[in-house]
């Protein structure tokens, strides 16, 4: 029995070694064609009439995926849904969804790169209807990605640009984050979007929406 015992675990330890490693960390930002940062009166005047379209974004700072290293490489998403995003009410589904991906990656990076922003989206990217490929890049101001001022951009399909939420956005004073990020995410600060849009083809809508405390800047870091 011991021997038994002892084989068996030993072959354990050999199927997880050989198992890929989910280790990855890095930059995160949305921006939606809602307010996020919000009072309950301005909330309640866009639910089911906007908030259904969405770009978000991931930069890796560092780590793995399936086994690949992602490290310096990006992915973005464009999102229509059928419905107010993040609505606990209503459904948003189903979701229609574009992937962007980092031109700089390998076949096998592409491919883990879709694998993780699917992870790390729960359903939102369950019918994704075309992968363009193109520069992944997120910035941000003196490299301080806690200063919410960030660019992202992805070719010439996608951009973000946000800056922090300041007393002039405080409309009613009695605002606060009501809809939740679309990712998983370890930390993410509510911002306020200077830039917002999506230019492809694929979604049969286009659009651009400036000005609105519709974005998140945030971190995340998955691990199993």
């Amino acid at each position: 029995m011991k021997q038994f015992l002892t084989i068996f675990l030993s072959a354990s330890v050999l199927m997880g070694a050989g198992l890929p490693s989910n280790q990855i960390r890095g930059a995160y930002v949305e921006a939606r064609t809602a307010d996020v940062f919000t009072g309950p009166c301005f909330a309640n005047s866009e639910v089911e009439l906007v908030g259904d379209l969405a770009v978000f974004g991931w930069k890796i700072d560092k780590g793995s995926f399936d086994g690949v290293d992602l490290t310096g490489l990006g992915i973005v998403a464009a999102v229509k849904a059928s419905g107010t995003l993040g609505d606990v009410h209503h459904n948003a589904y189903p979701v229609r969804s574009v992937l962007i991906v980092d031109e700089k990656a390998n076949v096998e990076q592409r491919q883990a790169l879709q694998n993780f922003a699917k992870r790390m989206s729960k359903d939102l990217l369950h019918n994704v209807v075309r992968v363009e490929y193109a520069p992944v890049s997120l910035t941000f101001a003196n490299e301080d990605v806690h200063s919410s001022k960030a660019i992202l951009k992805a070719g010439k399909f996608a951009a973000i640009e946000t800056r922090p939420i300041i007393d002039g956005d405080h409309l009613c004073s009695n605002e606060l984050v009501w809809y939740q990020p679309l990712t998983d995410v370890k930390h993410a600060m509510p911002a306020y979007a200077l830039a917002h849009n999506y230019t492809g083809n694929a979604l049969g809508t286009t659009w651009s929406s400036p000005e609105k405390r519709s974005a998140f800047v945030g971190t995340f870091q998955y691990n199993d």
